[in-house]
């Protein structure tokens, strides 16, 4: 950290300069993931917001679709994103970029209606929505408008030429852990996994990643809720011929496949145990059946500087999605202030060089998708350590 003021450091946060041709959001520490939050999960108690507002007051106008409400009452992922992306705008100097805060009602056709009344007001980009049915709808308006979305959903299918996704992609936590066991000289990998979507994706590219790394797939069990135990012996009987088991499960249901680990004499002290970024979490860090275990994921710190300075200005904690919009919204902000007309174009939005956030480095795809710098860290007594760190480019 450069030996400034934090005041100064905060003004300075997420200043832009230029690397390669495109802005690079610049930070004093690379950030990871503390507790990761998919959409759902339980939050902080949301504080009451406007279902439409605008932020800051520069010439580029930008909307940011959320999902503000949900029924009758406040959705307190909606109103932790709304409030990053606040501090996102004082945080850039609130005179780049002029943003259409839009409630898409948690519905696909609240986010049809949020993505046609930001266009008709003259936003040149749209960041959000969050929810995957909610991003289809709202690209249903933008793509014949020509206008490019930076959406927050975490499946993948979403994606597209011209609709970006900035969230943590399953994809890239399973490429990761691959690389980084493969590189440690791991062999042979089980897979113990869930009957869900989620799963479904961390194993399709968990085969990818194995057979670009000659990594041999042993056996792929799947298992319904309650029965994880039945696939957890036939994974203990291959015995020696595994060293290491991937199991893409949830934080919520780590404690009943732990148990079946244990009953099955499968010791993460004698076969490595390998996870995605969901395990960072404390109800996955305390089980001793997952001690020693490996997962990629992002660093903590930029998470934890954002957090800081969130609880400051709003007396809260974020939700762990915050950091997407805030990140969002910067990379808008410094794009206008540093690109001109070709601010939003694709060859800006994907260049090679990638950008840098409170996250981490990231870089879009041209087909939608993105890369992210993650880390390897292994758990040990409740906690993590950082065994491979996230790259600081890409």
């Amino acid at each position: 950290m450069p030996k400034e003021s934090f005041a100064v450091a905060r003004r300075s946060f997420l200043r832009a300069v230029l690397l390669g041709g495109a802005a690079s959001l610049s930070a004093c520490s690379v950030t990871g993931l503390k507790n990761h939050e998919e959409p759902g999960a339980p939050t902080p108690p949301a504080t009451p917001a406007a279902n439409a507002t605008t932020l800051g007051n520069g010439p580029v106008k930008v909307a940011l679709i959320l999902p503000l409400t949900q029924g009758a009452g406040p959705s307190a992922v909606g109103v932790s994103m709304r409030n990053a992306a606040e501090l996102a705008v004082l945080e850039s100097g609130a005179n780049d970029i002029t943003l259409l805060v839009k409630d898409d009602r948690s519905t696909p056709e609240g986010a049809k209606d949020a993505a046609q009344a930001a266009i008709s007001e003259g936003a040149e980009l749209i960041l959000g929505p969050l929810f995957a049915a909610d991003v289809r709808a709202a690209a249903e308006v933008a793509r014949p408008a020509g206008k490019p979305i930076i959406a927050f959903s975490t499946d993948l299918s979403t994606a597209s030429r011209g609709v970006y996704l900035l969230s943590f992609l399953v994809e890239g936590y399973a490429e990761r852990i691959v690389d980084y066991a493969s590189s440690q000289g791991k062999k042979s990998v089980a897979v113990l996994a869930p009957e869900n979507d989620y799963a479904n994706v961390a194993t399709g590219a968990l085969q990818q990643a194995a057979a670009r790394r000659g990594m041999r797939v042993a056996l792929i069990e799947r298992y319904k809720p309650g029965a994880v135990a039945a696939s957890a012996a036939n994974i203990a009987a291959l015995g020696a011929q595994i060293d290491c088991i991937f199991i893409p499960e949830q934080a919520a249901a780590m404690p009943e496949v732990a148990k079946a680990l244990t009953a099955n004499g499968i010791d993460s002290r004698k076969i490595q145990i390998l996870g995605t970024g969901l395990w960072n979490d404390v109800r996955v860090l305390s089980l001793p059946a997952l001690q020693g275990a490996w997962f990629a994921t992002p660093e903590n710190a930029g998470f934890t500087a954002f957090a800081q300075r969130y609880r400051a200005k709003f007396n809260s904690d974020p939700t762990r999605v915050a950091t997407l919009a805030y990140d969002a919204v910067s990379l808008a902000a410094a794009l206008a202030r540093t690109q001109g007309a070709r601010r939003y174009s694709e060859d800006v939005l994907t260049s090679q060089t990638g950008f840098n956030g409170a996250d981490g480095v990231f870089r879009f795809k041209a087909d939608g998708s993105n890369e992210r710098g993650l880390a390897v860290v292994q758990i040990n007594n409740g906690t993590t350590t950082v065994i491979s760190p996230a790259p600081r480019s890409l």
